[in-house]
């Protein structure tokens, strides 16, 4: 069984090609190119398009090792349209494993448009990633069966022999897994710079993006002019704290109080841990339809419950309705939602599988041995247990080389002018840790989104007209954006 903990898809990679040098020289429009980058006409999934730049730069896979091989890192770039360019932006996607020039595609696309008024704007895929070289997959020896019980204790074994296998193969394959850190990817941001001819640069960052803004703070503040950051996860944060998990709910269940069929669930909290405690004591026998008309037989247990609703919580949306219902059904004994949702194959008796990018960045960042205490201790009571953070920690420490150290978790202290966005309803980087996370930041401008979630950058035009002001060194209108109510009725 594999347990999903990104909604981003990965590209295969692409071959090498030669490293060149860099070189500056104008286009008759009037545009700088540098070396290695090929005018394109970019095309978002909507079908808008603009004309683009799409290039590339070498970097050391690992510059603690004087003899590393390079490896190739893509972006396409976006050049400024405003009378005053100022320093690049690069966007940093979040995952870890998500793509920049992926997410530049999608419903972000108005936002990278509209951030060229202040300088060229850098769609970047991190290394391991997207367009960028990367590993291919790795599909281990370890399976787990659906139809029959497994114990949490089974599980972690076997994610560690499945990770173990893997980093052993890749290593076989020539790559150094000791280079996908998040201090090796924030290198790459100043390297980009420089292939930019850039004195400074401006990062902008969601999630792990943040995570990587975070720690280039610490590295290389000189060369970081401004930073937005939305969703931020600490450099210790790479574990979320049970906790907070259970102060999410009960959040929720003030969203439900306002609802018009509140009635329907009275206490979510109390409703989730019931569900779970009769999952654990009797396993439901499922027959999931398939699309060739055969049914997959499957045990359903408390922690693929568990698991399945930390799946469905980064949003106050459609998932998180659907979530409830589950929860609201299995209570009086019905199945037909739930069905429904592993109907999408999110459980599977396929190999255990990784893409380096994401297993390396998540076990080199770790987390710090008093984190780990509270976090084991909290997870013995809570609503997901350990289950949000699967398979983390459960590999921390996976390979003690790997790892970046305490150090790396110690929070930045800097006065880079920062803007950080909050949703009260995120479900992955809780409130809660976001403070925690950039409390050493003296020069930040924080905005609460109420009712938003993790993914909020396009949940309101305020947000962008927070972002504009921000860039402009103009103060904010309002540092609180309330978003309608979320429909979590039954």
């Amino acid at each position: 069984m594999r347990f999903i903990r990104s909604l981003v898809a990965t590209i295969l990679a692409i071959s090498v090609l030669s490293a060149t040098a860099r070189e500056d020289h104008p286009e008759s429009t009037g545009t700088q190119v540098y070396a290695n980058e090929t005018p394109i006409t970019f095309t978002a999934n909507d079908g808008q398009s603009t004309e683009a730049l799409s290039g590339h730069f070498w970097v050391p896979e690992n510059r603690n090792n004087p003899q590393s091989r390079k490896i190739r890192i893509n972006y396409v770039r976006f050049a400024a349209t405003g009378d005053v360019q100022g320093p690049p932006t690069v966007y940093l996607a979040g995952g870890p494993g998500g793509s920049g020039i992926g997410t530049a595609k999608w419903r972000r696309f108005p936002l990278f448009m509209a951030m060229r008024e202040f300088g060229d704007v850098i769609a970047l895929d991190q290394r391991g990633t997207g367009e960028s070289e990367q590993a291919p997959g790795c599909d281990s020896s370890v399976t787990f069966p659906l139809d029959k019980a497994v114990s949490e204790k089974v599980f972690i074994l076997g994610y560690q022999q499945a990770a173990r296998e893997c980093l052993a193969r890749w290593r076989e394959q020539g790559i150094d897994v000791y280079g996908y850190t998040t201090v090796q990817n924030a290198w790459d941001i100043n390297d980009l710079r420089q292939h930019l001819n850039a004195r400074q640069v401006n990062l902008w960052g969601i999630s792990y993006g943040s995570h990587l803004a975070l720690a280039a703070m610490k590295l290389f503040p000189e060369q970081i002019n401004k930073v937005i950051l939305a969703s931020a996860e600490g450099l210790n944060q790479t574990v979320k704290l049970p906790a907070h998990t259970d102060a999410y709910f009960a959040r929720v269940q003030q969203v439900i109080d306002q609802q018009p069929l509140k009635s329907a669930v009275a206490d979510l909290p109390a409703l989730i841990k019931r569900v779970h405690r009769r999952l654990h004591k009797a396993p439901l026998k499922l027959a999931i339809p398939k699309k060739d008309g055969s049914e997959q037989n499957m045990l359903f247990q408390a922690q693929h419950m568990q698991a399945l609703a930390g799946m469905m919580i980064a949003d106050p949306n459609q998932y998180l309705a659907m979530l409830i219902h589950t929860y609201n059904e299995l209570d009086k004994g019905k199945t037909r939602t739930l069905i429904g949702v592993l109907q999408r194959g999110i459980f599977d008796d396929k190999p255990v599988s990784f893409r380096l990018m994401s297993l390396s960045m998540d076990v080199a960042s770790g987390i710090t041995p008093a984190r780990l205490k509270l976090v084991t201790q909290q997870a013995e009571s809570s609503l997901l247990g350990s289950w949000l953070n699967f398979p983390m920690p459960t590999l921390n420490r996976l390979d003690a080389k790997l790892d970046l150290g305490d150090a790396f978790r110690s929070a930045p202290q800097s006065s880079i002018p920062t803007l950080l966005f909050t949703g009260t309803l995120d479900g992955r980087t809780y409130p809660e840790g976001q403070k925690t996370a950039v409390r050493g930041l003296s020069n930040l401008t924080q905005v609460k989104v109420v009712h938003g979630g993790h993914n909020l950058f396009m949940s309101s035009p305020a947000v962008l007209e927070n972002m504009q002001f921000f860039m402009q060194n103009k103060a904010l209108r309002n540092t609180t954006i309330t978003l309608p109510l979320p429909k979590l009725s039954l």
